[in-house]
């Protein structure tokens, strides 16, 4: 039995004030949204419309994503412009899960093939889309190939030592040629224009109120869980080994420890948390396609980070959240200009706010305090 200082209790409640705020709002959302979205009536000013809600919903999504991302760079130093990758597959996972759905169905009450296939003549389904008939199996698959091929490019880099720049470069590569590999119409993937047409979720319709309020409640959910799993992961020894390995690899590995294992594991779990945030993605937006993997996705994914504060994960979610909400506002207000005035954004902030909006914030908070506490301290009683 744990004892009560090193017990799993205590290590929960080490939970920093920042990720505590997070997962109150994440979950408070969770509930409400829904009820605001459902149970109030839309004359009401307290109802909130179902557009916003898959769109609240996508922000999420890109939350996740982006406390992914920190997970590997902000604590194990690991600069990875591939995570759109990840995120494309599991993405890809769950839209042929959902074009199974669709089509003419068979003798056992399955579709035969997708719509996309009808349309190209193809005469049989291919070996990899057996299965995915399965919403169980396809959720596995959410998981199992992001994190394989994380696994493999891992396990190669890492016991290489291929570190800093070169494997942000490689990382880069990979998803560069997966995005070249889904383009083409051979590959099975509906070529340019991908999965789309979506019809229903274990025999929901995605275009129902109450199933958009169900995936937004499903995003909050592995938001908080995500969050939870990588702040424990990084609470325990485990992570004080990888915070080790970003701060000093080569002393780390004088003193014994086995470094590319523990950047492995890393990898691996933030691989599957990306799987996991497109798998949410695709029903909330009702496409995946190949532009998914462009590089220029996985830059902004470190551009969110890197704008709510690196290495805090509930800043990295808190940058996802923001910058694609300032997105989303300057494409109405100013859509001639938005990429100016969003990338106006990113520069002012790499300027003015090196440690993001959450480490800008802590640092203020301490000086505040150090001032408030100097006086007290310099007073004769």
């Amino acid at each position: 039995m744990p004892s009560p200082r090193t017990g799993y209790v205590p290590i929960l409640l080490r939970l920093d004030p920042g990720g505590v705020v997070l997962l109150a709002i994440v979950l408070g959302a969770a509930v409400l949204v829904p009820v605001l979205n459902l149970a109030v009536p839309p004359d009401s000013p307290f109802h909130v419309p179902s557009y916003l809600v898959s769109l609240w919903g996508k922000y999420l999504c890109f939350a996740l994503l982006a406390v992914s991302v920190d997970l590997v760079w902000g604590y194990c130093g690991i600069l990875s412009l591939g995570h759109g990758a990840f995120f494309a597959l599991g993405g890809y996972a769950m839209g042929m899960h959902l074009m199974r759905q669709i089509g003419d169905r068979g003798v056992y009450g399955h579709p035969v093939l997708p719509d996309f296939m009808v349309f190209l003549d193809w005469d049989r389904l291919p070996w990899y889309w057996h299965g995915f008939d399965s919403f169980a199996f396809a959720m596995m698959m959410v998981l199992l190939v992001p994190g394989t091929l994380a696994f493999v490019f891992g396990w190669l880099a890492f016991r290489s030592r291929v570190g800093g720049v070169y494997l942000s470069i490689i990382s880069q590569a990979m998803t560069y040629a997966l995005m070249l590999a889904f383009f083409r119409n051979d590959m099975g993937f509906g070529g340019n224009n991908g999965l789309t047409d979506f019809k229903d979720l274990l025999g929901f319709d995605l275009q129902a109120d109450g199933t958009r309020a169900a995936l937004f409640a499903a995003s909050a959910l592995a938001l908080a869980l995500g969050y939870l799993v990588c702040r424990l992961m990084m609470l325990s020894k485990f992570g004080r080994v990888v915070m080790a390995v970003r701060d000093g690899e080569s002393r780390t590995r004088f003193l014994g420890y086995r470094v590319e294992y523990y950047k492995l594991v890393v990898w691996v779990v933030s691989a599957m948390l990306a799987g996991l945030a497109g798998a949410l993605y695709v029903p909330q937006v009702g496409i995946i396609n190949p532009g998914e993997f462009s590089p220029a996705n996985s830059i902004e994914i470190i551009v969110w980070v890197a704008v709510g504060g690196r290495g805090t994960l509930y800043g990295a979610a808190l940058g996802g959240v923001l910058v694609n909400y300032a997105k989303t506002y300057f494409t109405g207000a100013a859509p001639e200009i938005w990429l100016f005035l969003l990338g106006g954004l990113f520069i002012a902030v790499t300027l003015f706010l090196p440690k993001g909006i959450v480490g800008t914030a802590a640092d203020g908070w301490r000086s505040l305090r150090r001032r408030i506490r100097a006086p007290a301290r310099g007073t004769v009683p």
